[in-house]
């Protein structure tokens, strides 16, 4: 987790309660709410989706453990040139 700065803001909902959370949602998908009845504090946590055709990935340690291993050692510049995979490719 990313090490974070914490934003206060007065929020005044609409006519009909909604609030607007502006630059505080960029690059989230959703939120998971989160009501305290007793305190009525509420806790919005927030979700980034991703694609279902991704989603095996994360459901999958090994491959996603060889995926993050790969994203390390490419950033380290450990690359192995495999040529051009260009004759692999099916025209449609």
């Amino acid at each position: 987790m990313r090490a974070s700065q914490t934003t206060e803001k007065l929020l005044r909902p609409d006519s009909k309660g909604r609030i607007s959370l502006g630059k505080m949602a960029e690059g989230v998908s959703g939120f998971r709410a989160i009501y305290n009845k007793g305190s009525h504090q509420i806790i919005l946590e927030p979700y980034a989706e991703i694609p279902l055709q991704e989603k095996w990935l994360f459901e999958n340690e090994e491959a996603l453990k060889r995926v993050k291993k790969g994203l390390l050692e490419s950033s380290k510049g450990q690359l192995n040139d495999r040529g051009s995979f260009a004759k692999y490719i099916k025209e449609k």
